[in-house]
């Protein structure tokens, strides 16, 4: 039960952080924002203020924010049919009715023959005696069909498609961004809570190591390894790396004394990485603000780094598909990060978020990466690639990844409940 919880509280948390970006840029550029989704298919919650539905739905698997005009959409009265509409004050329409909807107020009724509800905003409604008249339109009105069918109207500058390049790639930007800032806060938080390193010793030597053998000792403090100062574990595990094999010179002090000593690293099979086969313990001070803030940026560039080392690797056959991990694998880790306490738990949310950010970048067709690969396409040649076609392209991206989803859910399955 907890495993469920704390994976639908941590993924729509990370989901609605993403949603938000693209949200309150849309917002700053004057797009009408139809509706603000956590989750996908059936509505289980929902609620219209302003001018967006904000809803929650029935999968906790992503979310949406729908704009007026980021995808073909048709807000239209066809000419011929008998519409009622209300009038604000200023003798608008403001509220159009289709079909057998009474309407309240001040209102209008006739047969439509003329109308314009993208730039100049108005209506030519002829009344029964064939007298016509023109009416202005409200910039916000809306067209209800029947009681639950309402829609608002979309002007042509409340559009998607009306914005410059850089409001609109600043609006798809903005998602993967707030999870990557999400990271950094996160990672800063973490500082606060566990301190930053000062010093790095050796906890443990293991027999017929590679540190037994070069003479590496229990409680030896780590000064410096090929002549860079340590500070932290990281920069030890890094050092071992760029090694490839190659020996090092580690200084080490022991009760006083310091001592230089050369160490041969061995690769680790199991492992993947180089080693020395020691336990190290980071010696931890109180971390000022700023100290946390680098440490975020920091920590959210190395990880990047890595990411696209993976992603390089799962390119190049490096690694399988079979080592994707899915939906339920990340339900499992999520629970067990849970289970182990707060900073375990923040510390995965901040990966998680990372990944999500990191991920949405890639040009991939239906990810915001390949939305602002068009944008760049149609900034270069100077006019927008069709939408129909982008919008196909955009589906079969969708749908070769809700294939490739089926597969690493599998591979979730059959790892999280029948291996070993």
């Amino acid at each position: 039960m907890l495993t469920i919880v704390a994976f639908v509280l941590v993924l729509s948390a990370l989901v609605f952080i993403h949603e938000l970006g693209h949200f309150l840029f849309a917002k700053r550029a004057g797009i009408l924002v139809r509706e603000f989704a956590i989750g996908f298919g059936p509505k289980l919650f929902s609620v219209f203020k302003g001018e967006t539905l904000y809803s929650i739905r029935a999968l906790p698997l992503g979310g949406f924010v729908r704009m007026a005009g980021e995808d073909p959409e048709t807000v239209e009265i066809p000419t011929g049919s008998r519409v009622t509409a209300e009038r604000d004050d200023q003798g608008r329409l403001i509220r159009i009715h289709l079909g057998d909807v009474p309407a309240k107020g001040e209102a209008v009724t006739g047969k439509v023959m003329e109308l314009d509800l993208e730039k100049e905003l108005y209506l030519v409604l002829e009344d029964e005696e064939g007298r016509q008249t023109r009416f202005s339109v409200h910039p916000r009105a809306v067209i209800q069909r029947d009681e639950k069918n309402v829609l608002q109207i979309a002007p042509r500058d409340r559009q998607f498609g009306s914005k410059t390049v850089g409001q609109r790639a600043a609006t798809i930007l903005a998602g993967p961004v707030f999870n990557i800032l999400l990271s950094v806060i996160l990672f800063a938080i973490l500082t606060m809570m566990t301190g930053v390193e000062t010093k790095v010793s050796i906890y443990k030597v293991n027999p017929d190591s590679p540190a037994e053998r070069a003479g590496l000792k229990a409680g030896d403090e780590i000064v410096s390894i090929d002549g860079e100062p340590i500070r932290n574990t990281e920069a030890v595990s890094m050092n071992i790396q760029k090694s490839k094999g190659e020996p090092l010179t580690f200084v080490v002090r022991r009760a006083g004394a310091t001592f230089e000593l050369e160490v041969d690293p061995e690769w680790n099979d199991q492992n993947k990485m180089y080693w020395i086969d020691v336990q190290l313990q980071p010696h931890m001070r109180k971390a000022t603000l700023s100290e946390a803030v680098a440490s975020g940026f920091k920590d959210t560039y190395l990880w990047t780094v890595r990411i696209f080392d993976g992603f390089g690797q799962l390119i190049t056959g490096q690694i399988g598909i079979e080592s994707l991990g899915g939906p339920v694998q990340i339900a499992s880790i999520t629970g067990q990060a849970a289970e182990a306490g707060s900073i375990p738990l923040i510390r995965w949310t901040a990966l998680l978020s990372l990944y999500l950010g990191v991920f949405n970048l890639l040009p991939i067709p239906a990810l915001d990466g390949s939305r602002l690969a068009f944008i760049a396409f149609e900034a270069i040649r100077g006019r927008p690639v069709d939408p129909n076609k982008e919008s196909l392209v955009h589906f079969v991206g969708f749908a070769l990844l809700m294939m490739l989803m089926l597969v690493v859910t599998y591979n979730d399955i059959m790892r999280v409940f029948f291996s070993g």
